[in-house]
């Protein structure tokens, strides 16, 4: 099979587009077809190597896994024989945060992990658009920050694959929404939903003396520090960097009263039940893939480039099939 490979970190270059031995499917194993993967910053972070908690875990001089790719949307080709929740031919889609393996023509992953069968109405495309972003959000929104209906809360980063599918998760769960986005994304943010945009080449929201209940940092631009007097009392900073900072910040505000950093390994936390409610609110009109470019799989080392560029709008989808 056709897979895009990396046996050292480094720039896009080291992406290289090889035939590799496609994987057989253990006994509680589902052999998946790709059609559809995704590129974002935690692919381009695990490429790099950085932060260095990438290589604690993931490998210390080089990658434990030669093929990335966490998010996909496929075809179940083949079952092990203790499999009992899908069966050959299903169109699935989910994530394989643990051992990657979406950036190529088949990969192989266990029936009990964030793996579910795709509704009718969504195509590859939005199936591996919502698992790019979309389960982070939720993580976020909902379990990290337990936001409430009629809270304010200020998502930075809105335009992005975490941040477009946080405006809209934000306003299912009630809450006043404030974007932050660059001029040319007003537009996509109002209309996923947003009650307010702020345009930071214009505007710094931690200096318009406006209050949130919770600060959604879905970029990791702005720091707990920079935020704190942004937070009403007993408000909330999330970000979605796993810095050393935002460790120490956890720890600190978490024995002190008043406001609180929080940070969660959203991508780890992934289950079923959440790929769940993320198609029925898809199927329900309630959200949507947000889709900026389209690249063969041949041509990975192109969107990688793209994404290391910082201004992508929403997902960046790879087509394997």
């Amino acid at each position: 099979m056709k897979a895009i490979v990396y046996t050292r970190y480094g720039s896009p270059d080291v992406l290289q587009y090889q035939e590799v031995a496609q994987p057989t499917p253990k006994d509680n194993e589902v052999l998946i077809r790709v059609h559809a993967a995704v590129v974002g910053p935690a692919d381009c972070a695990f490429r790099k190597g950085e932060p260095f908690i990438v290589k604690l875990i993931y490998g210390l001089r080089k990658p434990k896994y030669a093929i990335l790719g966490t998010e996909f949307a496929g075809v179940i080709e083949a079952v092990g024989k203790a499999v009992r929740l899908f069966k050959t031919g299903d169109e699935v889609f989910g994530l394989s945060p643990n051992t990657f393996g979406a950036h190529g023509e088949y990969m192989c992953l266990p029936e009990d992990k964030a793996l579910i069968v795709k509704s009718a109405r969504m195509t590859y495309e939005d199936a591996v658009g919502i698992c790019d972003g979309a389960p982070t959000a939720l993580t976020f929104l909902r379990d990290t920050a337990h936001l409430q209906r009629g809270q304010n809360v200020l998502i930075n980063g809105a335009s992005g694959a975490v941040g477009t599918y946080a405006v809209q998760l934000a306003k299912h769960f009630g809450a006043n929404v404030t974007g932050v986005c660059s001029t040319k994304n007003i537009e996509l943010v109002t209309s996923l939903g947003a009650d307010h945009v702020i345009d930071y080449t214009r505007e710094d929201f931690t200096q318009n003396g406006q209050t949130y209940d919770v600060i959604f940092d879905a970029v990791a631009k702005r720091s707990f520090a920079e935020c704190k007097a942004s937070l009403t009392k007993t408000g909330v900073y999330l970000s979605t960097s796993p810095s050393l900072s935002i460790v120490w910040q956890m720890l600190w505000t978490s024995i002190r009263g008043g406001k609180k950093a929080k940070f969660a390994t959203a991508g780890l936390m992934q289950n079923k039940d959440n790929l769940n409610v993320l198609k029925e609110l898809f199927d329900a009109g309630k959200l949507k893939a947000v889709i900026d470019r389209r690249y063969p799989l041949e041509q990975m080392a192109e969107a990688h480039r793209y994404v290391d560029m910082g201004h992508k709008k929403g997902n960046v989808v790879i087509m394997v099939e």
